[in-house]
């Protein structure tokens, strides 16, 4: 087992593996940019390093100023939450050519899982179930219209090493392909200077739903039931449940036997969450994230498991601590992430946190690096802090989520809480009636 492990992040993810570290009694290192310097997670660390100014290019993402950071503290392994370079497979194999452990998969199964053409053919000859679409990338608008006649519309264009939303545009026609296709390629070179686009058959009211698995590396893997994810803004995620509301035992006992199956074959190490659109009862896989996922803790609230914990575990070469036949969803966790931000336009708003009051409770758990005091520095992401909730069934777990909300507390800046206020009011929210585009028209009719 490591002794000491550095956290390759910042936020309420550093907090996070700092805890699971500290009850492993392994040591931790936090690192912080010059913006961070009295965050809550450098406070909580055992040690900690500067590494770098406020922006992420000259701290949370500098390799050098990283391992710099584990020499000089001596750190054996880096845990890199979810951002920034958690998979980035140069990261991994430079910190391994300097003798230091990645907790998390190879560098060659990010590099696999990290491009989305190459991911899904993976996928196609694992027998996981995949979005018709272009075999490859698609580098003329000749090529895309073939596409468009073969397998119909509507399409959307999607950038091969795209993320977040951005390098995607959909064409419901023939007639919109050209602009589609354009301005996907055009996205998606300004974006991540690579202008490669793929094609998909376009899914109208599917939901997404994706899949935990965990794999040793050495061809034994398990799935943890799924998660819905469908309540989204712009391709970023708003609340997540589990077990899924529209998802049967034996449909998750299918797709995740299927999931298991296909990281057990490559030997795939650590956490991985293989992403699906769930539309008419059938399975569409659209990407594999090769990292702890933001809504984790759903997971760990159905199955009363500590997903870092094990992360940790398998990195320092131990098995799977947790056997597919031991593993039953128990209850219902619903995740809602509160982002600072000033609503209904969601632009971002840090500041100061005048006062902060976290809800507990029985089933209550809040992830978050804030308190009272506390500055949000305006150069990252605006997410503040999770609230999940545990309950007997879906509808005790809404009601305790509708509780929590009212006891958070959280002044000094705009949050989104009340944008969960609403949504715990609305029918088709209550009876789990949602897709992927719910969100977006719900919020244009408001």
């Amino acid at each position: 087992m490591f002794k000491k492990v550095l956290i390759a992040n910042r936020g309420e993810i550093a907090l996070r593996v700092i805890r699971a570290c500290k009850e492993m009694g392994i040591s931790t290192v936090a690192v912080h940019s010059t913006a961070d310097m009295n965050a809550m997670h450098v406070r909580m660390a055992d040690e900690s390093v500067c590494i770098g100014p406020p922006p992420s290019n000259k701290s949370y993402l500098s390799i050098p100023a990283i391992i710099s950071a584990c020499e000089v503290t001596g750190a054996e392994a880096i845990h890199p939450g979810y951002g920034f370079l958690s998979e980035n497979s140069n990261f991994v194999d430079i910190i391994n050519d300097h003798g230091i452990q990645f907790i998390g998969p190879t560098a060659e199964h990010i590099r696999i899982m990290g491009d989305k053409i190459t991911a899904k053919e993976t996928m196609k000859a694992l027998q996981v179930p995949c979005v018709p679409g272009s075999d490859g990338s698609v580098n003329s608008l000749e090529a895309a219209m073939n596409v468009g006649q073969n397998i119909g519309y509507p399409l959307i264009v999607k950038a091969t090493a795209g993320g977040g939303g951005r390098g995607m545009k959909v064409a419901n026609n023939k007639d919109d392909l050209e602009n589609a296709f354009l301005t996907a390629r055009s996205e998606a070179n300004s974006a991540f200077g690579n202008d490669e686009v793929y094609i998909e058959r376009y899914l109208t009211n599917p939901r997404h739903i994706e899949i935990q698995v965990f794999g040793d590396g050495k061809g034994n893997a398990i799935h943890l039931g799924e998660r819905d994810c469908s309540l989204q803004r712009r391709h970023q995620k708003v609340l997540e449940e589990a077990p899924g509301p529209s998802i049967s035992a034996e449909v998750r006992e299918y797709i995740g036997n299927i999931c298991s199956k296909a990281v057990a074959s490559i030997n795939y190490a650590g956490a991985g969450t293989i992403e699906f659109l769930y539309e008419n009862n059938e399975f569409y896989f659209i990407e594999m994230n090769t990292r702890l996922q933001v809504e984790h803790p759903v997971t760990e609230a159905i199955y009363g498991v500590d997903l870092v914990r094990e992360q940790i575990r398998i990195a320092s070469g131990f098995e799977l601590s947790l056997n597919q036949n031991e593993l039953h969803p128990n209850g219902h966790a619903i995740e809602a992430r509160i982002n600072a931000e000033t609503l209904p336009n969601f632009i971002p708003n840090p500041g100061t946190v005048t006062m902060f009051h976290a809800p507990g409770g029985l089933g209550v758990r809040i992830d978050s690096n804030l308190y009272s005091g506390y500055q949000i520095p305006p150069h990252y992401d605006s997410l503040i802090g999770k609230l999940i909730v545990h309950g007997r069934d879906r509808k005790e777990a809404m009601e305790r989520l509708k509780r929590s909300l009212d006891e958070l507390i959280i002044d000094g800046i705009d949050t989104t809480t009340d944008l969960f206020h609403d949504l715990l009011k609305n029918k088709d929210i209550i009876d789990g009636n949602y897709n992927i585009h719910w969100l977006e028209n719900w919020l244009l009719d408001k």
